[in-house]
């Protein structure tokens, strides 16, 4: 196979953006609206740490994204489900770009309120939670089935992208033009979302919905626990995130084995980095059919990458390592969200993206608590080495539990 051949079956697909303008508008909205998003949330630990000099507050202020992404995401699945979902978008995303605003007007007060950003932080962060459905079921609305490997791949970019340059702009913008500006920015950057949005066409439910409540919710676990191939990806990457998630160890990985605490930047930015790569690089993920084991395998790679990395004593081969387990995080995330998709019919789809955004978000927190309280007990190295070893032996538990997940093919959700 010639070269230039073999290097553009790697070349990520733009074939949604290329060939669907009401993907594209919204992909380019958001990928704007991500960054500014990005900025404030390094923006709002920082200011709660000029206000109060305590890293017992600054930890309490993490409880004002956690709880609402616990308590309302599923909520808002629901809703995604039995509502418009462009109109609930325009309404959650408004008023997070309000919230936001508020933080500007309070940043440029002369004495700042604490308690006005705890709660304008609850603000945006529920409305985020409520929404996160309904952004994420756009693609089965936008692209056909089999665009929705690269469909995710293009999140993908803007993913990683924010992830390392939203930090590294908001250190920026802190220092030289100061918090209020930083908040305005986001708020500002929201209107490229709106706008996207703003022309796509309505998207009611296709069938009829049920209800937004208790009921709803329950039909998504029953859905979830009958689909045995979804409910393997699902233990999968929560076994990954709860073993093989140190990212709470990096301040003292950066201070005590490479010697200067301020290196941990670049821990934290090495996944995302490595993530990027990988949409980049995504083009051949068109083309796999047993997209259950590609999970298993990049989950599984994770695990061995941050097994490896408990034991890099220079800064160069920890960086390439946790960008290799960054790039197979979003290699299994990629076919993940696809196979989500594809498995689930449009009236569920809410729901349980909203149940699989609930369990992305609050599986690292778990796994930030295990690798904390193990370290203590034990060591660093012991930590982080045990906890990526254990991913590996859960993802080839939980395939062997769960034979669909390497039966799953792509062309049988078809």
């Amino acid at each position: 196979m010639p070269l230039r051949d073999w290097f553009s079956r790697f070349a990520i697909d733009l074939s949604p953006i290329r060939d669907y303008p009401h993907f594209r508008r919204p992909w380019i909205g958001q990928s704007i609206s991500f960054i500014g998003g990005e900025i404030t949330i390094v923006a709002m630990p920082f200011q709660v740490y000029e206000l109060t000099h305590s890293t017992l507050v600054l930890g309490l202020f993490s409880l004002t994204q956690l709880v609402p992404l616990l308590a309302l995401t599923a909520i808002g699945g629901a809703f995604a489900d039995a509502r418009d979902r462009r109109r609930l978008l325009l309404v959650t995303e408004t008023a997070e770009a309000l919230a936001v605003g508020g933080l500007a007007v309070n940043a440029v007060l002369p004495h700042p309120s604490l308690a006005v950003l705890f709660a304008l932080a609850t603000v945006a962060s529920s409305c985020f939670s409520v929404g996160v459905s309904a952004m994420r079921a756009l693609p089965a609305r936008l692209v056909p089935e089999e665009a929705f490997v690269a469909a995710s791949s293009l999140d993908g970019i803007y993913y990683g992208i924010g992830g390392i340059a939203g930090p590294a702009v908001a250190g920026l913008l802190i220092k030289f033009v100061g918090l209020t500006s930083v908040y305005a920015i986001d708020s500002v950057s929201f209107a490229a979302s709106l706008v996207a949005i703003s022309g796509l066409p309505p998207m009611p439910p296709l069938d009829e919905a049920t209800a937004p409540g208790l009921r709803a919710i329950r039909e998504a676990f029953r859905f979830l626990v009958s689909k045995k191939a979804m409910l393997g990806f699902f233990l999968v990457d929560t076994n990954a995130m709860v073993f093989g998630m140190p990212l709470a160890l990096f301040p003292a990985i950066a201070d005590r084995r490479f010697g200067d605490a301020t290196l941990v930047g670049y821990l934290y930015a090495a996944p995302a980095a490595g993530a990027l790569v990988a949409s980049l690089a995504s083009g051949w993920a068109s083309h796999a059919r047993r997209q259950g084991v590609v999970v298993v395998v990049a989950a599984s790679a994770w695990g061995g990458a941050i097994a490896l990395f408990a034991f890099a004593d220079r800064l160069w081969l920890a960086l390439l390592l946790i960008g290799l387990a960054g790039l197979a995080d979003q290699i299994s995330a990629i076919f993940r969200n696809a196979m989500l998709l594809a498995m689930t019919p449009d009236g569920l789809r809410g729901r349980m993206l909203g149940l699989e955004f609930m369990q992305v978000a609050s599986a690292p927190s778990l796994g930030n608590l295990e690798a904390g309280a193990l370290a203590s007990l034990t060591s660093i190295r012991f930590s982080v080495a045990s906890g990526g070893l254990l991913c590996i032996v859960g993802c080839l538990a939980t395939a062997i539990a769960f034979p669909a997940l390497l039966r799953y093919e792509r062309a049988a959700a078809a």
